[in-house]
This record gives C-alpha cells, sequence and structure tokens, in this order.
C-alpha cells in the first residue's frame, strides 16, 4: 500500500499558512486602534482626578469650586491641558460640578 506523506504535509501546511493570513487579516480590520484606545483611558483618568479634587474640595470647604483654576490653585490638581480639552461646568455650589475630558 503506498501513501503520499509528502502530499499530506503539503496540504498541512497550506492549510496553516491560510488559517495565518486570515487571522492577520481579522485582526488587521478589526478596527481596534492602540493609540486611541490609550487616549481614551487617560481622558478617563483626567476626568476622574478632577471629580476626586472638586469632591475633595465639598468635602473641606462645603462647597464645590467655581473654576477648575480653583482647583489646579489650591489642591495642586494637574491637568494636562495641552493634549486634553477639558469642560468644567458648575452649575450650583451644592451640586458636583460636570466634567468632560476629551483628547485633542
Amino acid at each position: 500500500m503506498y501513501s503520499d506523506t509528502a502530499s499530506k504535509k503539503n496540504i498541512w501546511i497550506i492549510g496553516l499558512i491560510v488559517l495565518l493570513v486570515a487571522l492577520v487579516v481579522i485582526s488587521f480590520f478589526s478596527g481596534k486602534d492602540p493609540g486611541r484606545d490609550l487616549s481614551d483611558e487617560g481622558a478617563a483618568a483626567i476626568e476622574a482626578a478632577v471629580e476626586r479634587s472638586a469632591l475633595q474640595c465639598y468635602v473641606v470647604e462645603g462647597v464645590y469650586p467655581e473654576s477648575l483654576s480653583y482647583l489646579e490653585d489650591n489642591y495642586g490638581l494637574q491637568v494636562n491641558t495641552r493634549d486634553y480639552y477639558v469642560r468644567y461646568e458648575a452649575f450650583a455650589s451644592n451640586l458636583p460640578p460636570t466634567v468632560k475630558v476629551i483628547a485633542k
């Protein structure tokens, strides 16, 4: 009985190459951009830091701060305004401010 092991090996190799190419194509078109994920995480971290500082101000002084600059001057908050836009809106002194951070 004759068995052609060389052609069986070739079929396996071709199958593995096709599978590898398919995985590369799927990962390329998956839509994930690692740099964008990092900037989104940075924006979320800045937003959380601003909210924590505003809450700390409320606990210490009994009112939420009027502006972001007040937190920077009195509570040591440092915001990367070179890479992010920060919108800080205080509606009333007894309500938490609305904070929105967007990567430039």
